[in-house]
């Protein structure tokens, strides 16, 4: 069969399911075991937060992944390992996917287990199966946008658009990542083909079931001044030189170093092999793709699981590599090395240490320590709580920094018997401002600089300071706890000064 000029696969290899499943198997027993060791990640507690009022979006996301974490909580329990059995479930679907990608490209069963199980060991995938992160869901989705593509690539079906726009609008109401990736492709389509799935008005109809599904999260976004660009507005100026310098060390990390043989022989497989030249598009778009996020200041992982999908390319050349020669030093040589990078993936990615030698996997991957502290910290701010005369106590307020800690302490509040928190942070601030009638002693939660201490509350005293007890390396260790005597201006004036978006 021909389609546009290439050569296609014309029928596939059988699904390895077996296999696959038994892979997927192995993936939620272990993330599962670990899923309720340290605790909660600042993010998922600022998902918990968010999932309680639910809504059609928020400052920096729309509202997928905090529905996924009501739910998550709601049927499985309001704990850790609770809420992340939803993140397991989605780490164990892309395993399928990434092993659906490599039988897509013609791989059989070895080249669908090896795309499973270099998946299911991924440090990155590692990282956002065992945490709810918004990524979780993202990265399932540019998936699926990748296997739909290859199909659409393949047999010149114009009705996989319709797919590619359905997972896209559900993509658009998780994180809007996905339009990079769909330019990407739509780019590389122009520079390589297959042109012709472009000329159908197939491609209209999958536009049209992306806007239809998006479209209540375009309308909230719209009627707030889209907060979530003002938010990737802030990555980009604070952080982007930093995510430039650390861009391409990260690509060659993130999956596993292991593993980059085997994603470039990936790209350069889809750029040259005729049996699979119809997917050079999306060969062409990592490439394309990496432009664009050393341009706009991105996060380096924001492209990696286009990465992880190259990689499912490259599972047939491995295996025929270690194939040729002397098998058997090849064969051992590469044991070593896919030992030698499961357990460094491993440590990065998951709890395995014990808390005082943590510090050892968060300077490779800091969301271990963010996952360390949390109740530690409400302790700490219930300690101080306790300090305010009772007849003060219905005027007070508890006020935090960043998301994290007024996660934390809305998580903990009842239990140690506090007031809720309050916070100017990303969607905190549209859940308050406090009533002006609070206007008794502020709790005052974070690192704040003295000048914006004076400025905005009175009488404050640092009295307290966090301590996670391992001198876990993360935001909060050291956060100093002030209590003050009140907020300088009512509440509903000092708001706006209190905002932050990033």
């Amino acid at each position: 069969m021909d389609s546009g000029g290439f050569t296609l696969v014309e029928s596939l290899p059988r699904f390895a399911a077996r296999a696959v499943a038994i892979v997927v198997a192995v993936q939620v027993v272990v993330l599962t075991a670990l899923s309720g060791r340290y605790g909660f990640h600042r993010d998922e507690l600022y998902f918990i937060a968010a999932g309680d009022r639910p809504d059609w979006g928020y400052v920096d996301q729309p509202p997928i992944t905090p529905l996924l974490a009501r739910l998550s909580t709601g049927i499985f329990g309001d704990t850790p390992m609770g809420l992340r059995v939803v993140a397991t479930l989605l780490g164990a679907v892309m395993v399928v996917v990434v092993a659906l990608v490599a039988r897509e490209l013609g791989g059989g069963r070895g080249a669908q287990l090896f795309a499973a199980v270099a998946t299911g060991l991924s440090s990155f995938v590692l990282v956002v199966s065992h945490i709810l992160a918004t990524v979780s869901a993202d990265m399932v989705v540019w998936a699926l946008v990748g296997l739909f593509a290859l199909k659409l690539f393949r047999t010149g079906d114009g009705r996989w658009w319709l797919a590619i726009g359905a997972a896209a609008g559900v993509g658009m109401a998780n994180k809007w990542l996905i339009l990079l990736l769909l330019g990407a492709i739509g780019v590389s389509l122009l520079i390589v083909g297959p042109r012709a799935v472009l000329r159908t008005w197939w491609l209209a109809a999958g536009i049209g079931v992306a806007l239809v599904l998006s479209a209540p999260v375009l309308i909230w976004q719209a009627a707030h001044d889209f907060p979530l660009l003002t938010v990737a507005s802030g990555i980009s100026s604070d952080d982007g030189a930093e995510n430039r310098i650390m861009f391409v060390p990260m690509q060659l990390l993130l999956v596993s170093p292991v593993l980059v043989p085997t994603w470039v022989a990936g790209i350069v497989r889809l750029l040259r092999d005729p049996e699979v030249r119809f997917a050079r598009a999306l060969a062409l778009s990592y490439p394309v793709l990496c432009v664009v996020l050393l341009a706009l200041g991105g996060k380096p992982y924001y492209g990696i699981p286009l990465l992880v999908l190259l990689t499912a390319a490259g599972a047939e050349p491995t295996l025929r590599w270690l194939d040729r020669g002397n098998q058997t030093l090849r064969r051992a040589v590469a044991g070593v090395a896919a030992v030698v990078g499961a357990v460094m993936s491993a440590i990065v990615a998951l709890p395995l240490l014990p808390l005082d030698s943590v510090n050892f996997a968060v300077a490779m991957n800091a969301e271990q320590g963010e996952q360390v502290g949390w109740h530690e910290l409400a302790t700490t701010v219930a300690g101080v709580w306790d300090r305010i005369p009772d007849g003060d106590r219905d005027r007070a307020v508890i006020f935090a920094g960043n998301y994290g800690e007024a996660g934390a302490l809305e998580r903990f509040h009842s239990e140690l018997g506090m007031s809720a928190p309050y916070a100017g942070h990303m969607s905190y601030a549209d859940w308050g401002p406090p009533a002006d009638r609070m206007s008794g002693p502020v709790v005052l939660v974070g690192q704040f600089a003295d000048d914006q201490v004076a400025k905005y509350f009175t009488g404050c005293e640092q009295v307290a300071k966090v301590d996670n007890g391992h001198d876990v390396d993360n935001e909060e260790q050291g956060t100093d706890v002030r209590l003050c005597s009140g907020p300088a201006r009512p509440w509903s004036s000092l708001w706006p000064d209190l905002r932050r978006y990033y």
